[in-house]
């Protein structure tokens, strides 16, 4: 899958990103960070079902989810004094929203990369960001493996 074959919602975020100058990017990374969407209720007591994303500097958690439909959530927990990391947090939460399983295996590795932030974020921040993708895709096929075993 290259970049011009993203699923619709990521490519939308790429483009999106990809279409203001590098000084405005940052600022559509804290509108993301402030979209970052709340935790399903049965989520909001269990810290211990998320999985820390140690690459990065501030505390991030997620959890995968594959629905009855085989379709993809992620959920993510990032402070609000950490808008970089939240911004990427939400990114994925919402770009991968509904996505078969395919589709988020299939989504490039280096897509962090790809949306422009390479000189306005410090790479430690980008490696964070491909740290939490790649957590993401090891989940998912966990998740996909039990659900044909």
């Amino acid at each position: 899958m290259t970049s011009t074959e993203l699923p619709a919602q990521l490519a939308e975020i790429r483009e999106d990103f990809l279409a203001l100058e590098q000084s405005d990017r940052l600022q559509l990374l804290l509108e993301f960070s402030n979209e970052l969407p709340a935790l399903p209720e049965r989520y909001q007591d269990h810290p211990d079902l998320f999985e820390r994303v140690v690459e990065c500097q501030s505390p991030v958690f997620i959890v995968v989810e594959v629905d009855q439909d085989r379709a993809v959530h992620l959920y993510a927990t990032a402070p609000a004094e950490s808008p970089t990391t939240r911004g990427f947090a939400s990114i994925l939460a919402q770009g991968l929203d509904g996505l078969s399983i395919d589709e988020v295996l299939a989504v490039p590795d280096d897509f962090p990369q790809t949306i422009g932030l390479t000189q306005a974020v410090s790479p430690l921040r980008l490696r964070g960001m491909t740290a939490m993708l790649g957590r993401t895709k090891r989940q998912l096929r966990e998740r996909a493996a039990a659900l044909t075993a």
